[in-house]
């Protein structure tokens, strides 16, 4: 017994099976079974015979060396603060023996089965008792449970209180103790049992009850813990404080009986203040946004089963105090905007690592009580303008143009299928003369970027936009850069991702470790950048991005240092954007409604509203975070035409 200490004294000898009853093995042909006989009548002996022959079907105990009970799955943030947690039915965490707080072993055996490590899965004297009371009251009212006879209810039987039912459990439990050591027998014990409030396992139990880990756990609490098996939800000291003291006080005179506490050490424990905690089974999230997202992801990666009853743990890359910084600043924004008379019913939120590619913050809505509806994840919306940066990016990368080179503004029109396209400038303007690439972006000009999506092909453009991990459909329609369809906040600032970093490209993720219930490392998603942009084309495009924040359509998006960025606006103003980056952080920012087609209001811009917000998000991200600046494109080799 290495892990759980108990003073043996003479008052507690190992007690001498009574002649009233035999326990005995006997070996078949068929394997090994046992024979309860009561020897007060040969009638009874025999009938008991007969019960014990027909448990031969009883499952095999062995099968508790690969059982592994339904555990929690606990959902961290980057840092390790507990988000949320995935269960089913049973919210538990097992641990093994040596985690246990000797207190509480030692209270719970000493109430509920005190000659444990001495008998061998069942207590005759406890049965003659048993006996006695339900004979007298004509059925089954007292029963004679070792803590191996509840384990293999718990594992293998019905809770119902019969006498066919009862000696199933003293046969399994006979051969439970010849297949397992005690330790195991009381680990699998402690790990299994309802503690109430829909906690399994000592180890939920105590973090409900007490805040702390079952390791932890003191004298005082032990027994109060001990106290409350019996009848989880009567002697809950979250139900009744004054009953569980007295369960409490029960355990701690019994303990003292034994001779394992002294008396003085009991009534100390009885007058200690307890501080109880509530119950955690069934919490809310912290960050439901979060923790929905990462829900579904686990789920895909290895199934519900796993993901609800497997006992996982999984670091996210969640920042929690950024997450709930970017949720204020979005539901103050949002305030702000129908204070102003804009019609905006939403605004999402999603900022990424570039050097990593680990989502930082996701703000899928305003409110997650009215709507779960994720719209970072979600809703595929017109990015407009924000799109130009995946042509132009596709015309560097031709070695054909540079942020100088000089398009026209103007064009007679494209033919597209039986129909003509004629693009125009926000604001209807059909355009006039020729502009270098860095005034075309920084002043969000349509015409110049249409002509350039038709000189270096659509479908090269698409093949960019997939490469930068954006898989909703596109069509290599006319006007594809003008970005008429629909994205995902997530899908356009992991592109802007990969152009903050100059084209290095890691797997986006919110998942950055998920191990099991042993410590075993089942998922690392450890970064393994690879360059999927050409350096100079990615670093010629950001050059040209940091003009659109420095007197361009977004002088609302300027932080003070080195940022790039575009605006978004779609026709008739349904959908707003900005997407802009510094090398630490890639953030898209979008303004809309559920109702596609329901307008946000005349005039109402991604510069003049999307910008702002991201302004205030990133001066609020980037607070302690040096200065850094984006490489130029000097440094790099340009593309051969």
């Amino acid at each position: 017994m290495s892990s759980t200490t108990i003073n043996r004294k003479t008052n507690h000898q190992k007690p001498h099976t009574p002649k009233s009853f035999l326990l005995g093995i006997v070996k078949t042909a068929g394997g090994t079974f046992l024979g309860l006989t009561l020897l007060s009548t040969s009638a009874i002996a025999g009938g008991m015979v007969g019960l014990a022959i027909s448990f031969r079907n009883l499952p095999d105990v062995r099968v508790l060396n690969n059982y592994v009970p339904s555990q929690t799955s606990y959902i961290y943030d980057v840092k390790g603060l507990l988000l949320t947690t995935f269960h089913g039915e049973e919210h538990r965490t097992s641990v093994p023996l040596n985690e246990l707080s000797p207190q509480l072993k030692r209270a719970v055996m000493a109430i509920e089965d005190s000659s444990f490590y001495y008998h061998n899965g069942i207590n005759p004297a406890s049965i003659a008792r048993a006996v006695v009371v339900n004979f007298k009251s004509g059925g089954v009212t007292e029963g004679a449970s070792t803590l191996t006879m509840q384990l293999v209810k718990n594992v293998f039987l019905s809770h119902q209180r019969t006498f066919s039912r009862k000696l199933a459990e003293a046969v399994l439990a006979v051969r439970v103790e010849q297949v397992f050591s005690k330790d195991q027998i009381l680990e699998m014990y402690l790990n299994n049992i309802y503690w109430g409030h829909n906690n399994y396992g000592a180890e939920t139990a105590a973090q409900s009850y007490f805040n702390k880990s079952a390791a932890d756990l003191t004298l005082p609490e032990g027994a109060m813990m001990a106290g409350i098996i019996q009848a989880p939800e009567v002697y809950s000291p979250l139900a009744n404080y004054d009953i569980a003291k007295k369960r409490q006080a029960l355990v701690l005179n019994r303990m003292a009986d034994l001779g394992w506490i002294t008396p003085e050490e009991a009534e100390k424990a009885k007058k200690t203040p307890l501080k109880i905690g509530k119950s955690k089974a069934w919490q809310s999230s912290k960050l439901p946004y979060v923790t929905d997202a990462v829900r579904e992801e686990l789920i895909k990666r290895f199934g519900q089963e796993t993901v609800i009853k497997g006992g996982i743990n999984v670091q996210t890359t969640i920042d929690y105090k950024l997450q709930m910084e970017a949720e204020a600043i979005v539901k103050k924004a949002h305030g702000n905007l129908r204070a102003s008379g804009v019609r905006a019913d939403q605004v999402a939120l999603v900022s990424i690592d570039p050097r990593t590619h680990f989502v930082k913050a996701v703000v899928g809505g305003i409110d997650y009580e009215k709507s779960q509806f994720n719209r970072v994840l979600q809703s595929r919306r017109q990015p407009g303008s924000a799109f130009k940066p995946f042509v132009y990016y596709t015309a560097f990368a031709t070695g054909k143009y540079t942020p100088y080179s000089v398009i026209p503004n103007y064009t007679r029109g494209f033919r597209e299928g039986g129909g003509y396209y004629r693009p125009q400038n926000y604001g209807g303007g059909g355009g006039g003369g020729s502009v270098t690439i860095n005034n075309a972006l920084a002043n969000s000009l349509n015409i110049p970027a249409v002509v350039m999506g038709q000189r270096v092909g659509l479908d090269k453009v698409i093949e960019v936009c997939r490469t930068l991990g954006i898989k909703s459909p596109l069509q290599p329609v006319v006007s594809l850069p003008l970005g008429p369809i629909g994205v995902t906040p997530m899908e356009m600032a992991k592109a802007y991702a990969t152009f903050a970093n100059n084209g290095w490209q890691s797997e986006t993720t919110m998942i950055m470790q998920v191990s099991d219930s042993l410590g075993n490392v089942m998922l690392d998603n450890t970064p393994k950048p690879q360059l999927v942009l050409n350096e100079w084309a990615s670093a010629s495009l950001t050059s040209s991005l940091q003009n659109v924040i420095n007197g361009g359509t977004a002088a609302n998006a300027n932080i003070g240092r080195p940022a790039a960025g575009k605006t978004g606006t779609t026709s008739g103003e349904r959908d707003v954007w900005f997407v802009g980056y510094v090398p630490q952080l890639s953030t898209a920012v979008w303004i809309g409604n559920d109702d596609f087609n329901r307008s946000l209001g005349r005039g109402v811009t991604g510069g003049g509203y999307a910008a702002p917000i991201w302004r205030q998000f990133m001066n609020t991200a980037l607070k302690n975070e040096p200065v850094k600046y984006f490489p130029s494109a000097s440094q790099f080799t340009k593309p051969k035409p």
